[in-house]
This record gives C-alpha cells, sequence and structure tokens, in this order.
C-alpha cells in the first residue's frame, strides 16, 4: 500500500494549547526513517540558576538560557542588559518527590480549612495538587489580595499547630450523612461521582475533614509554612460548566524549603518578563483588537516580517524536500464537512454555518478535506506515490473566550500540518525546530478517544505503526490514553523552551478512515483500486502560537536573522547609509528627532541587535560606529564590511 502524503496548517493547536513525529504504517515496506541523533529523556528535576555572562545558542545570536538534562538555565535580567551567574538551585517535581506532592496535597486541604475559618459561609469543593502548588476552589463572595493574607496567616497557625492528618474510612451511607450535616452540596455531587468503596476521609486534627483518597504527610507541622505562597484567586466554573456555579478559585505554591521557593519565584518573575502579551505590544508586534473580536490576531508590521521570515524558511524547506505548495478557501459547503466526519465529532470546535443562496457554508476549522478533493480531482496510479503537498492555511476554531490567552489561544490560526511520508518526517522536523534553537523534546504517543471514527482494527493498525516507528529509532515515550484525534492516532512532540517549559509543536496523525470516508483510490500495479493512507503532520503548529512561543523562548531579544529590525542608523549627520544597508537586504531603519544617549537608550527597550552611529567622521571616511546589543562597542568599521559582516552572520545564524 502507497501513501498519500498531506501537508497543510488545520488540526493542530500549537499556539495551543498546544504546537507539538514519526510513524511508518508497516504495509508500506517503501518508506524508512532516516537515522538523526536527538535527545529525548524523562526530566525528573529543574535546575534554575542565573547568569553571569551570556552563553549564546549554536544556532542563533540571542543569549541564550539553555536548556540542559538535568537543568534548566534562566536568565535574571531586570534590566535587559546581560545575565547574571548568581546560584543554581534544583527543583524537584510532583513525579521526583512524593513528599513534594504529599506537602502541596495537604497544604490544599490546611487552605480549606483557613477558608472556613476565616468565612464560615464558603462551600468546598475539590482541591488537588498540580505542577507547581495547589488550588481549591471555594462557593463563597469574591476575595481580594488582603483576603488572601488572611487565609495564609490561618494557614501559618494550622501548620504552627502540627495536627495529624488521619485516614478513615466509611461506608457511602455514612459519608452521605456527615456531608448532610455540615451542608455541603458539592460534596454530596462528589461522592455521587466516587464509584469505589469503602469511602475515604482525611481529617486534619478533630476540626476539619474532606473527601480524599490521599495521599497526605502525617502532620501539618511537616510543611514548611515559609516555603508555601498564596498566588491568585481566579474565577472558575463549578465543573467547568458555564451553566453551573462561578466558584472562587485559590491557587497557591508549596515546596520543600525557602530556597526552592525563592527559586520558583524567580522563574516566575522571569516568565512574566518574557510574557509574549506584554512583548508583543512593547515592540510592536501584533495586537488582538476587542472591536474586531476576542482572539483574532492583527500582526503588526515588525511581526508581519517575522512571520514572512518563518513562512520563506518554511516554504523553502519543503520545496526543496520535494513538496507542492497549496492555497485552499477558507469556506466550503457544510456537506464537506459532514463527510469527513468534522460536524459529528468536531462541531463545539466549529463556527456556526452561513447560509449563502439558499446553501449552507463552514469556516474550515481544517484543511484535510480540501486537500482530499484536489486529489479526487483525477485517477492516480502507483506510480504517482508518494503525494507531497503542503499548505500554510488559516483555520478557524471556537474558542470560549475566557480560554483566549494571547496568542496561545485564538479563534483564527495557521497551522502547518502535512500530508508526507514517514520517510524525511523527522529531518525536516528536526531541520526546521534546530532553526530556532529548539533541541530538546518531549514524544507523546495518543490514542483511540471515546468519540472516534473507524473500526478498532484500524486504530489497531495505525496505532501499531505508529509504535513501531518509535520503537525503531530507540525512543522513550509516553502513552496519552485516549488523546488521539477523532479519525486517527497520533505522535505530538513537545518542544522545551528556555526557561524548560514544554510546548505542543510538532505532530503526526495516521489516518486510515478519511480516505475512506471519500472514497479515494490510487490503481496498484496489477490494475486493481486500492485505499491510501493519509499521514497529516504539522512541524510548527500553528505560526501564531509558534510565534508567542518564540517572543518569550527569546524574551523579544529575536536573533539577528531573525529580528525585524536588524539595525538602528542613528545618524548625527547623514542618513545615506541606512539606504545602502536596506539594498544590501538588510533590514535597516533610521531613527532621528532625539539626543543620540536617548536613540541608544530607545534602541536598547527595542532589543534592536545592532546600533550604526554616523557623524562627521563616519561620513567622511564611509564608516560606522557599531554597538552590538549583546557584544557591547564594536567600534569603528567600513560600512560595507559592516554588511558583509551582517550578512555572513545571518547566513550563519551566528551574531555579529
Amino acid at each position: 500500500m502507497f501513501l498519500l502524503h498531506r501537508m497543510a496548517s488545520s488540526s493542530h493547536p500549537l499556539f495551543t494549547s498546544s504546537l507539538r513525529l514519526p510513524s511508518n504504517p508497516a504495509t508500506s515496506s517503501s518508506l524508512l526513517f532516516n537515522p538523526i541523533s536527538k535527545q529525548f529523556y524523562d526530566r525528573k528535576f529543574r535546575s534554575f540558576y542565573l547568569f553571569n555572562k551570556p552563553q549564546y545558542h549554536r544556532f542563533s545570536s540571542w543569549p541564550a538560557a539553555v536548556a540542559t538534562d538535568p537543568g534548566i538555565a534562566i536568565e535574571n535580567n531586570a534590566s535587559d542588559d546581560v545575565p547574571k551567574l548568581e546560584e543554581k538551585v534544583v527543583l524537584p517535581t510532583n513525579e521526583s518527590s512524593q513528599t513534594l506532592l504529599r506537602i502541596r496535597h495537604t497544604c490544599a486541604h490546611v487552605m480549606a480549612m483557613a477558608v472556613q475559618k476565616v468565612f464560615p459561609d464558603a462551600k468546598v469543593t475539590i482541591g488537588p495538587w498540580i505542577e507547581h502548588g495547589f488550588y481549591y476552589d471555594f462557593d463563597i463572595e469574591s476575595l481580594t489580595d488582603k483576603d488572601l493574607k488572611r487565609i495564609k496567616k490561618e494557614m501559618d497557625r494550622i501548620i504552627g499547630r502540627n495536627l495529624p492528618l488521619v485516614r478513615e474510612e466509611v461506608t457511602r451511607d455514612e459519608a452521605q450523612k456527615r456531608i448532610t450535616d455540615i451542608n455541603e452540596p458539592y460534596k454530596l455531587e462528589i461522592l455521587d461521582g466516587i464509584k469505589e468503596e469503602p469511602i475515604t476521609i482525611y481529617h486534619i486534627g478533630n476540626e476539619w475533614w474532606d473527601l480524599c483518597a490521599g495521599p497526605h504527610v502525617e502532620t501539618t507541622g511537616v510543611i514548611n509554612r515559609r516555603a508555601v505562597q498564596l498566588e491568585s484567586v481566579a474565577g472558575a466554573y463549578w465543573r467547568g460548566d458555564v451553566n453551573k456555579p462561578m466558584l472562587q478559585r485559590i491557587y497557591g505554591t508549596a515546596w520543600e524549603n525557602e530556597e526552592q521557593l525563592k527559586a520558583y519565584l524567580h522563574f516566575k518573575e522571569e516568565a512574566k518578563r518574557r510574557d509574549h502579551r506584554r512583548l508583543g505590544q512593547d515592540l510592536d508586534l501584533f495586537s488582538i483588537q476587542d472591536d474586531a473580536g476576542g482572539g483574532l490576531v492583527f500582526w503588526h508590521p515588525k511581526g508581519a516580517v517575522v512571520r514572512h521570515i518563518i513562512e520563506d524558511l518554511w516554504k523553502k524547506i519543503h520545496t526543496k524536500s520535494g513538496y507542492d505548495l497549496l492555497y485552499t478557501p477558507h469556506v466550503a459547503k457544510a456537506d464537506l464537512w459532514s463527510i469527513s466526519g468534522h460536524l459529528d465529532f468536531y462541531r463545539e470546535n466549529m463556527y456556526d454555518q452561513m447560509k449563502i443562496e439558499e446553501e449552507l457554508y463552514q469556516l474550515r476549522p481544517m484543511n484535510c478535506p480540501y486537500h482530499i478533493l484536489i486529489y479526487k480531482r483525477k485517477p492516480h496510479s502507483y506510480r504517482d506515490f508518494p503525494i507531497r503537498v503542503a499548505e500554510l492555511g488559516t483555520v478557524y476554531r471556537y474558542e470560549l473566550s475566557g480560554s483566549l490567552h494571547g496568542l496561545f489561544r485564538v479563534r483564527g490560526f495557521t497551522q502547518d500540518q502535512i500530508k508526507d511520508e514517514i520517510k524525511g518526517v523527522l529531518d525536516l522536523t528536526e531541520q526546521m525546530l534546530l532553526q530556532f534553537g529548539f533541541e530538546k523534546y518531549e514524544v507523546n504517543l495518543s490514542t483511540k478517544p471515546e468519540k472516534a471514527v473507524g473500526d478498532d482494527d484500524i486504530w489497531v493498525k495505525a496505532t501499531g505503526a505508529l509504535k513501531e516507528a518509535l520503537n525503531d529509532k530507540g525512543w522513550t515515550y509516553e502513552v496519552d490514553e485516549g488523546g488521539g484525534a477523532f479519525y486517527g492516532p497520533k505522535i505530538d512532540l513537545k518542544i522545551e523552551d528556555a526557561l524548560g517549559r514544554k510546548w505542543q509543536c510538532s505532530t503526526i496523525q495516521v489516518d486510515f478512515n478519511l480516505p475512506q470516508r471519500f472514497d479515494i483510490t490510487y490503481i496498484d500495479s496489477n490494475s486493481e483500486r486500492k485505499r491510501p493512507i493519509m499521514i497529516h503532520r504539522a512541524v510548527l503548529g500553528s505560526l501564531e502560537r509558534f510565534f508567542g512561543v518564540l517572543i518569550e523562548h527569546y524574551a523579544g531579544d529575536f536573533p539577528l536573522w531573525l529580528s525585524p529590525i536588524q539595525a538602528r542608523i542613528l545618524p548625527v549627520t547623514d542618513r545615506q547609509i541606512t539606504e545602502k544597508m536596506k539594498a544590501s537586504g538588510i533590514r535597516a531603519e533610521l531613527c532621528t528627532g532625539e539626543r543620540l544617549p536617548k536613540l541608544i537608550r530607545n534602541a536598547e527597550k527595542q532589543k534592536i541587535p545592532l546600533m550604526a552611529v554616523v557623524g562627521p567622521k563616519e561620513v567622511e571616511t564611509q564608516s560606522v560606529t557599531v554597538r552590538s546589543r549583546f557584544g557591547g562597542e564594536l567600534g569603528t568599521m567600513d560600512v560595507h564590511d559592516f554588511i558583509d559582516r551582517i550578512n555572513n552572520a545571518v547566513e550563519t545564524r551566528t551574531f555579529v
């Protein structure tokens, strides 16, 4: 059986909620993987350390906070200058430290007890541990920062009393009676959802209890109250249902000691400094206009330059690898999405239909059906395969307004998802990601979800093909049960940024279902009709989401080759050098109107990689005095030499 490969920009939200590798149907012996050296690992600890001098990534010119296994480097750069080396603190995770997990779980209970002491009318719901701490949801009036201080003070008292945590097993009837006696309606609903028996309860001393399966620390005194902090309050619908009550969710963080808390808070501040929403405004890269609607991205000129560079690189790599580029419409008749199964299995993520000339049309949530229609326009022979087509096309997904988050959750985005044979997938993916300095990946295999199309044997076959590919490569991976697309299983690749955060990026999906639903075929060597296999893949996910990841990965300090403005010319008397640089393909801009020191400060704030001062002496000698954002003063050089150095740095992905 041969492959129908499709490269499109449609199904996987990396800006997403995920941007997040290889698969090989066992039936196709012609699809082989080229060996690629890549590190895949299980990260159990995080190392946070601060820099004394810049460390430059081999593929880029930014002062790297380069993630290394098992550590993550984090800049301490409050003034936007070169980071400084101070210390290294290793942070455990919930997976690596059972003690930490127990501390966080117990903190959630201690916080709930404290809330009900401070606000006796508050009703409790659920309170789990999470990646960096814990939270608990309460039915209570809106809380303020002052309220959080009162709650934390009460938590400290409870911790200081060293109260025991005692596990008790009770019958369902007894649990129901106790919950009714203390008038906790949400707990009754939770009890109804517990199928196991007996029912377990955890007590804090003799003063407070909660339905809970554990685990917990032995006494509240095990918790270091100086390593616990309440962080924020947010609204959260009960059970995530907009038709149910809005609750108050209190988030907290907890660690084993004060040093870990300090390192985490530094990480949090660094993440805030890198927030793409703030940097997007400060650097004039993009905006989301409320007047136009939430989740719709407006690319400003500088952001559009970066997008153009990414798209140009994407197209260059794929055309060089033998892909044909496509452009397809943004809307189609609703019947198309009925055939594909999207209306049955993806409707909640699709916009409402439009009626045009008595026919229903639908904004596309994916590109796959369009590419199938192109395939169906004429007969195909086995000699045509593999068919490689690629599209960067905008797709539209409906997101609840409360879930939109800058570029990471948007309603209209451009996603790269390819229809491609498995052979060469890893090479191309690695080639693309390394251009931006991403070297660390985490791989997940997502299996059949509850809502899916196709027979079980098809899913087993597709999942087996993905597993074989991973096993052949010797890659470790985690299985995400039920996380596949409704039409097929997939492999997701998460990239790790400069802060050690993981973002869904590349994805590969084996699809036996859409070819069947659209009844597409080819003629084999025996002149018989056979069904091709579709392979969907996204290398970068959506461009919008990937751009947001890049902004935070670089902290707005784009490498020279990717920077929207590569050089700012600060003329004292002459303006001709700017035009010379532009004529040489350099993204240069002229900046005047202020005193020179202020022009330099403004360029620093805008994170311009290079500044060139042109005074009377430079005009006479046709030279420039150059200052690099990270290299400092580079001295005076001939303007042509300056241009050559920039072009060479861009070509080699280095810095001037």
